[in-house]
């Protein structure tokens, strides 16, 4: 429902990312299980999108995604804004957009994340969530704020664990921090710029599922042992006794405390919208990279496997000033927020993008705005998705032929194994150009030989998948080999030539 008086456009942007939201767990959503009010209640304010998925994956190439509007899970993994392209921070500033980043994200300023942030006007960034290196030894006073222990990693030796020593109140944590900083800067700034967009990137409800009292043991009161924090990322994990059910249950209910926490001190920043007179002319969106798997199917964090839907059925919540609330149902990714973005401040990005504005289907002018989405994490199963079904390939052959295309080398840095990177690129390179770029880029081939744990041999796969969500929606039947999966295969081969895959992915998926 839409009035029919033209609307003001708005002026501004507050975007809100929450790592590793799950949909199913919000009260918005229709989840009961953990306490979300603040996210409820500006959903009903809002317009809610039922079928919003995502793209690339994980973490920093769901951003690109956000902030570049191009997929590149079929080019390379993990790593940074390319030369070929800029992010839309970049195109605002030539517009005159003031742009902010607050986040306490510790990716956004490591080896492969490192220039996302140098395009906004100003940063903040918030230290001492996950693996930030912020602090060399613990608090000698044994001061910090957790009533309870918590155990520390058991594969990785984590900064965080020193790190929590020195959190000596709620507003300490890493979350609470960034949502105050954020917060304070709506209040220092409204009606100092003439358009502005805030991009709060938040790591909670991400791992470590920490919290201080009162949350923690808010959804597990029983449990008088460390705190389980670190989720372990492997599909089985009850059954191959990594951990028993009751060690499961304190996990999710402490992925659910995070999320109750977080929840609460979003409000600070939805307050400060208010108060500063924001309301009447800014766009709030609030968006995810991803979800997380915890016990669904057995699966525990984000393993190797297919994107089933607790990972890539993601919230999307949009507040739109002149728009009445309400929810729509159609097919949308993360690459149309950027397009939305773009759209809403006017500015039309150089580079190759794959987004589409949702701002039609916000004033109802249209029923959908893209008859396909694509998603994955380079190296492993391609996925297709139509708003009903979901088809996931896998390699029909050991995943080769396979390259990754890059001018900035990088992988996701694991401080437990600090030499685990991607080999440099060798004599088999050889310089390409990206669809719709003039600009050489080092393309490197991978194949069986090349052990590392992000070129996987087709024995870390479990064949192709496809389900019918409305019908299926926990996908348990796969209904690949029968006649539907011919029209699911071609629709994926459609949807790769439309991005201008490359022509390798085709033959590695078996759809050359």
């Amino acid at each position: 429902v839409t009035d029919a008086a033209p609307r003001a456009v708005p002026r501004n942007a507050v975007v809100v990312l929450l790592d590793s939201l799950n949909r199913h767990l919000l009260g918005a959503y229709g989840s009961t299980e953990f306490d979300t009010p603040t996210l409820d209640a500006f959903a009903t304010t809002a317009v809610r999108f039922d079928g919003h998925v995502s793209g690339s994956l994980p973490c920093m190439p769901a951003r690109h995604d956000l902030l570049c509007g191009a997929l590149d899970f079929l080019w390379k993994p993990w790593g940074s804004i390319e030369l070929w392209e800029r992010p839309i921070t970049a195109d605002l500033h030539h517009a005159g957009v003031t742009t902010m980043l607050v986040s306490d994200h510790p990716h956004l300023f490591e080896a492969g994340g490192e220039n996302y942030h140098t395009d906004f006007t100003a940063w903040d960034y918030v230290r001492g969530h996950e693996g930030d290196p912020w602090r060399t030894r613990p608090d000698p006073t044994w001061a910090g704020t957790p009533a309870l222990p918590a155990a520390p990693s058991p594969m990785l030796v984590r900064p965080y664990d020193t790190t929590r020593t020195w959190f000596r109140a709620e507003d300490d944590f890493p979350g609470p921090r960034t949502m105050r900083t954020a917060a304070e800067w709506l209040d220092t700034n409204a009606g100092h710029h003439d358009r502005f967009l805030l991009f709060i990137d938040e790591f909670d409800p991400h791992e470590p599922f920490d919290t201080p009292e009162p949350w923690a043991g808010r959804y597990d009161a029983d449990w008088d042992e460390p705190l389980l924090i670190w989720p372990p990322y492997v599909r089985g994990a009850i059954e191959k006794g990594v951990l028993t059910e009751r060690q499961a249950r304190q996990l999710r209910a402490n992925y659910g405390a995070k999320l109750s926490m977080i929840d609460h001190h979003l409000g600070r920043v939805l307050d400060a919208v208010d108060r500063n007179g924001l309301a009447d002319d800014t766009v709030v969106i609030v968006c995810t990279d991803h979800g997380h798997y915890l016990g669904e199917k057995d699966i525990w964090g984000k393993p190797a496997v297919p994107i089933y839907e607790p990972l890539g059925h993601t919230p999307l919540l949009v507040r739109w000033p002149g728009i009445a609330p309400g929810a729509r149902d159609a097919l949308t990714t993360n690459v149309d927020i950027h397009a939305t973005l773009c759209d809403l401040f006017g500015v039309t990005p150089e580079h190759r993008t794959h987004g589409r504005s949702l701002l039609p289907l916000l004033t109802g002018e249209v029923g959908s705005i893209r008859e396909h989405a694509l998603a994955g994490i380079w190296s492993r199963e391609v996925h297709v998705l139509d708003g009903h079904t979901k088809y996931a390939r896998a390699p029909i052959d050991d995943n080769a032929p396979l390259s990754l295309w890059s001018n900035r080398w990088s992988t996701m840095p694991v401080h437990g194994f600090p030499d685990y990177r991607l080999p440099n690129p060798d004599r088999r390179a050889w310089l390409d150009f990206m669809p719709g770029s003039e600009v050489p880029v080092i393309r490197q081939p991978f194949g069986p030989g090349d052990g590392n744990a992000f070129f996987p041999s087709k024995a870390r796969f479990s064949g192709h998948h496809l389900y019918d969500l409305d019908d299926d929606p926990h996908e348990d039947w796969n209904l690949v080999g029968t006649a539907a999966e011919a029209d699911a295969a071609e629709r994926l081969r459609v949807a790769l030539l439309e991005v201008d895959a490359p022509a390798e992915q085709l033959v590695r998926l078996g759809l050359a």
